[in-house]
């Protein structure tokens, strides 16, 4: 029998939903199993904490109809684990596949906010001569440009705030919760570039892009994990999810209109979000493309659980990431960083490497590159860095399946000289910039790891590095 709100009575009362909403006011872009186990997990307890039931969310699915398949049968109910805990989660009201009026639901009145997580290569220019402002999926015949593939979740976005500006609907924020730095901003650039003049105006004087930074971790759901929940709920759950018990959203305070009360279920709203943003981006996703170029493991906890890579992953924190942040006064970064290590280390999660190792052009520059600038332009050499540099090295250019929009460029015979090697991937300017390829340190750091790596493997690259 599928979870449903008919057969929501044979789900025991404590894990039933905390809210039910009566009106839509948020628009999601990108509902996959981190928005189902984030995002409206705190617009449904906001709801919950202050009796607002205004704030009911509309997903919208940019690239199939999957999760409104498995959700749509269910009333848009589904069931989130974390830990030993489990929730049926009441907060989605409808999904929307590809096909649908998203502009619609962006131009109606009651929407106030909207939210995505497109990930990281959403973001990205068309590197193309005479392509500014094209987006990676190509630009969307909604914005009277030629056609180059299936509109963007950004330029879907565009054509939703005209239809709105059209319609006086109201002002209207947006809200990125991608793991890029100054995600507010880089999306507020993108939007500006493919709105018109006219448009363009009612934008900056309508719509607020806040910065976010969120975290917590959510591998994507198995079979097995389907048919746990079945086993806990007592009824079939298509759309369940898995997640941790940590969870954390920091949120610039700036915003056009109204919103959900997300402070009031543990959301941190403040003036400044880049301190926490840089926190993340380094230290747990840095942490995990580390894990994923350079342990070998299939799980994090796998990985985490070897004590010389434990090892590894406390001296990358400490000696090379750790230093570069600041604007954390009073905050227990010692702590936090215990508590990642905790996290990763946690088997409950089953947290595939393989799904981490996934676009990392569009995640280094974020996670590794930007703090080996700092530590290089402080005179430091980032040793630690490097080395996961390298494992990236390896991997793309040995890797049979290689998962990265810059995959064809990527890909090497993995007969290549060590030096060759980083010469040719340090030249991709969209990854590394002109900075890094110039960079004497730099580039002997990394060339220095990747020999070691292709010579003896990781465990003795560990053992030299941790020597030197």
């Amino acid at each position: 029998m599928r979870l449903s709100r008919a057969t929501l009575s044979r789900v025991a009362p404590a894990a039933r939903p905390l809210a039910e909403p009566r009106a839509t006011g948020v628009v999601h872009l990108g509902i996959g199993a981190f928005h189902r186990a984030h995002q409206a997990v705190y617009t449904e307890r906001a709801m919950a904490a202050t009796g607002d039931d205004r704030w009911g969310i509309c997903g919208a699915s940019q690239r199939s109809a999957d999760v409104a398949d498995r959700l749509r049968p269910q009333d848009c109910l589904y069931g989130v684990r974390a830990g030993d805990e489990v929730r049926v989660v009441g907060s989605v009201r409808d999904v929307l596949t590809p096909c649908d009026d998203l502009a619609a639901r962006l131009a109606a009145p009651e929407t106030a906010v909207v939210t995505l997580t497109i990930t990281e290569k959403a973001y990205r220019r068309d590197p193309l001569p005479g392509a500014i402002g094209r987006l990676v999926a190509g630009p969307p015949t909604a914005i009277g440009r030629r056609a180059a593939g299936p509109p963007t979740a950004i330029g879907r976005l565009v054509a939703g705030l005209r239809a709105r500006a059209a319609a006086d609907a109201g002002p209207l924020t947006v809200v990125s919760c991608d793991n890029l730095p100054g995600n507010g901003a880089t999306l507020a650039r993108l939007v500006a570039e493919l709105c018109e003049p006219p448009l363009l105006e009612w934008v900056e004087e309508n719509v607020a892009f806040p910065a976010t930074m969120v975290d917590r971790i959510v591998p994507a759901t198995t079979q097995a994990d389907l048919d746990d929940m079945a086993a806990r709920l007592g009824v079939t759950d298509l759309g369940a999810v898995v997640t941790e018990p940590f969870t954390q959203w920091v949120i610039e305070d700036s915003f056009a209109g109204d919103r959900p009360a997300w402070e009031k279920a543990g959301a941190l709203l403040v003036g400044d979000v880049r301190p926490y943003e840089h926190m993340k981006l380094r230290l747990l996703n840095g942490g995990h493309s580390a894990i994923a170029y350079l342990s070998g493991a299939a799980h994090v906890s796998e990985a985490v659980g070897d004590p010389a890579f434990a090892g590894f992953l406390r001296r990358l924190m400490d000696d090379d990431l750790s230093p570069t942040l600041d604007g954390l006064d009073g905050f227990d970064l010692a702590g936090y960083k215990e508590t990642l290590l905790a996290r990763f280390a946690d088997p409950g999660l089953r947290h595939r490497v393989a799904q981490i190792a996934m676009d990392g052009s569009q995640k280094l520059p974020q996670r590794l590159l930007d703090p080996a600038r700092d530590r290089l332009a402080g005179g430091h050499e980032p040793r630690w860095i490097a080395l996961a540099v390298a494992g990236w090295m390896r991997h793309v250019t040995t890797s049979r399946e290689l998962d990265d929009p810059l995959a064809d460029r990527l890909r090497g015979d993995g007969t290549a000289s060590a030096a060759a090697t980083v010469s040719r991937l340090l030249a991709i300017e969209e990854v590394f910039g002109a900075d890094l390829r110039e960079s004497r340190v730099f580039r002997e750091l990394v060339t220095d790891c990747l020999e070691r790596l292709n010579a003896d493997g990781v465990p003795a690259a560990l053992r030299a590095l941790d020597a030197s």
